[in-house]
């Protein structure tokens, strides 16, 4: 199938799902495109197990084609970070800052290790052992909130104004902190071979480093890239020009970041809010209106895609019942890595005399939703006989998140709030 057919076959499954989601279930719209399209991987596995080996086949080597960890790293999440960060209140986020900056980076480290450790000895348990620097690898994909996700079920959610901003403020940051980390651990493996110990002095020292230089270096391209785009805004009075500017930079910069080695995730939302915060407010009304909308139904649309991949995703990884029950256990593994990994940041802040509320734990800690970035990733991971029962414990993480955690969390938080 060439490209141009398959990006039709992709953009009518997701009208087809959006429509039959909004006619007939009512559900958040992602939420609902995902389950509609699980709902077709599982009917078209149940036909592949049942002897009907032509359709399933066929579907599985079109979606093979997509490659969602390219599309999705390389492509779609330029954009929804942009997006997301474009609506985001700067002087929120920068009242926020320490607990922000603190969740969103030493979280996700402790996170990686305790997910990474947890990991080891349950797949060891399981009869599928795995070295203890790929199950770090499995920590670092999967300890970060998705701000795709997160974003997208916050629209609806109805929670407090300042829990919501550190779940957003966390989710745009982190998911870049998680990348370098993946990033990292990856470079430790290739260069190790894998091999337990390998990892040297000297390779710790380099992937500190890599680490400082992707991630600050990130914030620095992003504060550039979004201050030229500033002056260039700033300067035009031209909806289309004004558009024009906006992809420029998102997709170029992006693409630049990568090429100097910093974090474009991180970049590209810096650039975001440095845009929406004081870009958008050098421009006329009328030309700020039209932008919002443009990026606002990108995102809308973009968001619907992503989440119909990810539920035909189901249809190229490899179910065994092993695995299967790796990914049941790993979801509360996980949950309880984001309760230690949230808890010990905000108990930091709290003897230091910053302010929160008595729950704030626990709606941050099921506030905290995974998703396509932690699927791309895992995709990335190197082949062996380890990368197919991650991907399946990705999968089921991610779908528990979306499904059980997003349409609840609302309700969660409000009831915790005394609502």
């Amino acid at each position: 199938m060439d490209l141009a057919s398959l990006v039709a076959a992709i953009l009518t499954l997701s009208a087809a799902f959006a429509y039959l989601n909004f006619r007939f279930i009512g559900l958040p719209t992602t939420i609902g495109v995902m389950l509609i399209a699980l709902a077709l991987s599982a009917g078209l596995l149940a036909l592949g197990w049942l002897g009907v080996a032509g359709l399933p086949a066929r579907a599985a080597r079109m979606l093979a084609a997509v490659n969602f960890d390219k599309t999705l790293m390389d492509g779609m999440l330029s954009f929804l970070l942009f997006a997301g960060a474009l609506h985001v209140n700067s002087e929120d986020l920068a009242r926020k800052k320490w607990s922000i900056g603190l969740l969103a980076t030493a979280g996700v480290l402790l996170s990686t290790f305790i997910v990474g450790a947890l990991t080891f000895h349950l797949l060891a348990a399981l009869g599928l052992p795995a070295p203890f620097v790929y199950c770090l690898l499995f920590g670092a994909l999967i300890s970060p909130t998705d701000p795709i996700a997160v974003l997208a079920t916050l629209k609806k959610a109805g929670i407090a104004k300042t829990l919501e901003v550190k779940i957003a403020g966390e989710s745009l940051f982190n998911d870049g902190v998680g990348v370098v980390v993946f990033i990292v651990i990856l470079g430790i493996v290739q260069q190790a071979g894998g091999a337990e110990g390998a990892a040297g002095p000297a390779l710790v020292v380099h992937a500190l480093e890599t680490f400082l230089w992707e991630a600050l270096g990130g914030i620095a391209f992003g504060y550039a890239l979004g201050r030229v785009g500033y002056y260039l805004l700033k300067s035009v009075d031209n909806y289309q020009v004004e558009i024009l500017l906006t992809l420029a930079l998102v997709m170029g910069g992006y693409t630049l970041a990568h090429a100097v080695h910093v974090s474009g995730p991180i970049a590209v939302v810096v650039a975001g809010l440095l845009i929406g915060n004081r870009g958008r407010h050098a421009m006329p009304a009328a030309a700020r209106a039209r932008l919002n909308d443009f990026w606002e139904l990108l995102d809308e649309i973009l968001n619907v895609v992503l989440f119909v991949l990810i539920g035909l995703e189901a249809l190229i990884l490899h179910w065994q019942g092993a695995y299967l029950a790796a990914g049941l256990l790993a979801i509360p593994l996980v949950l309880l890595a984001r309760l230690a990994s949230v808890g010990a940041p905000i108990s930091l802040l709290r003897a230091a005399g910053r302010e929160f509320s008595e729950n704030a734990v626990k709606i941050l800690v099921w506030g905290g939703l995974k998703g396509g970035i932690s699927v791309a990733l895992a995709l990335t991971l190197p082949a062996g006989p380890e990368r197919d029962v991650f991907l399946v414990m990705t999968y089921i993480v991610v779908i528990f998140s979306i499904t059980v955690q997003g349409l609840t969390v609302g309700r969660v938080a409000r009831r915790l709030s005394g609502d």
